[in-house]
């Protein structure tokens, strides 16, 4: 037994994973109605949830406790990147949306939901999640609000004594290596994902939206292979693409399939691990990217806006259609502090054109029917340029020193 878990382990995690991912789909093509395979991917997603908050606390605090003053660190630089990456692809969705417009057939709104008033909305719930009070911001997963306290609590431990940083730091070792056990469980976890998501939805219910979804990932497709690695060959000035697909292999497929960027903050930390990143800056980046990195989401957000301009007959011009894509980055960065993510901040595109709040509802409408390819892929495109960013950022900064990029 000892011997088959070794060989186990010595197999690559992401061979291991694309095992599961197709015995996942065979298994739910031929046994749709064995649902207790779907229980693995369920656990998979609660340990990832459940630890990442507690990593994210001890990892940011440990970190800028034991910072060490003049040292340096490239925060800005990726924070830049972050935001760059979010505009570009609100501008990649409108001009995908001028090249093939897209019409809707509206369905009853969704039920039990409520937007957001405007982007000062989005703002204020930003700003309360902040001061939330730690123990409930951990507990709710509340990343902006665990990122504020941990940096509080961070700064405030500097002047602490060797032995309390070095009991910080063992916290921090322990959760990352409880973390490390719960990836290793990764391969079972996809297999129940896929399970559940192949035995449950046919992709016949898709066939009225086929130019809408296409739209959006293709979308996020320029992104992840244009967009991006033009963003990181300016930084790194070397071929891009190894960096890039490492990046989509070991992040974008669990991302897409756990649909959830904070429960893939483990996942993203272990990869900047992997190449050689400094833990003092990613253990910072990849949970802020959790929260502001949104790609994907402003992608979502602008192509169903101006899908709904499109079915009312509405005339954009560019200056709105600009104006749009900065609104869209904005709501975008937002949407991890709002109930319902992205489609939730549809109706605050919207309004830009008049659109009514009852007709924008009814287009969220239409973004959860089509919710099990759109926020898999988004939410895959999120999460995969957070380790692409933070390695970017870094490898500019090796670069500059002289120091060989090696992945």
């Amino acid at each position: 037994m000892t011997n088959l878990f070794q060989k186990w382990n010595n197999i690559s995690l992401v061979k291991r994973i694309l095992a599961g991912l197709i015995i996942g789909a065979i298994l739910g093509v031929a046994l749709p109605s064995l649902s207790v395979i779907a229980i693995f991917g369920d656990l998979f997603v609660g340990a990832l949830k459940g630890v990442a908050p507690i990593l994210v606390f001890f990892l940011v605090m440990s970190s800028l406790a034991q910072h060490k003053k003049g040292a340096k660190t490239n925060m800005g630089s990726v924070v830049a990147l972050y935001l760059i990456g979010t505009f570009a692809s609100a501008l990649v969705a409108v001009v995908g949306s001028f090249l093939f417009p897209v019409t809707l057939t509206l369905t009853e709104a969704a039920a039990g939901t409520a937007p957001p008033d405007g982007v000062g909305t989005v703002i204020k719930t930003l700003l309360l999640n902040v001061v939330q009070n730690p123990i409930a911001s951990i507990s709710s997963a509340n990343y902006i609000g665990i990122l504020a306290w941990a940096v509080v609590f961070g700064l405030a431990l500097k002047h602490a004594s060797d032995s309390t940083k070095t009991m910080l730091g063992n916290f921090a070792d322990a959760v990352s290596q409880a973390v490390r056990w719960v990836i290793s469980f990764a391969p079972f976890g996809i297999m129940g994902l896929v399970y559940a998501t192949v035995s449950t939805n046919g992709l016949e219910i898709f066939k009225d939206y086929g130019m809408l979804l296409a739209l959006l990932v293709g979308c996020m497709a320029v992104i992840a292979f244009v967009v991006n690695p033009l963003i990181v060959f300016l930084n790194i000035r070397q071929n891009p693409y190894p960096l890039v697909f490492k990046c989509l292999r070991e992040s974008f497929i669990t991302a897409f399939f756990t649909r959830s960027s904070a429960a893939n903050i483990p996942v993203n930390m272990t990869l900047c691990e992997s190449l050689g990143l400094d833990e003092d800056n990613y253990s910072v980046s990849i949970p802020l990217g959790a929260t502001i990195n949104m790609g994907g989401a402003a992608i979502t957000i602008t192509v169903m806006a101006l899908a709904a301009v499109n079915t009312l007959g509405y005339t954009v011009d560019i200056g709105t259609a600009l104006v749009l894509s900065v609104v869209a980055a904005i709501s975008a960065c937002g949407a991890s502090g709002v109930a319902g993510g992205s489609l939730l901040l549809i109706p605050l595109a919207c309004s830009l054109f008049g659109i009514s709040n009852d007709i924008a509802m009814q287009v969220v409408g239409v973004g959860f029917i089509i919710g099990v390819i759109q926020d898999s892929c988004e939410t895959g495109l999120n999460s995969s340029t957070d380790a692409l960013f933070t390695a970017a950022a870094e490898f500019r900064q090796w670069r500059k020193e002289g120091k060989p990029i090696k992945w």
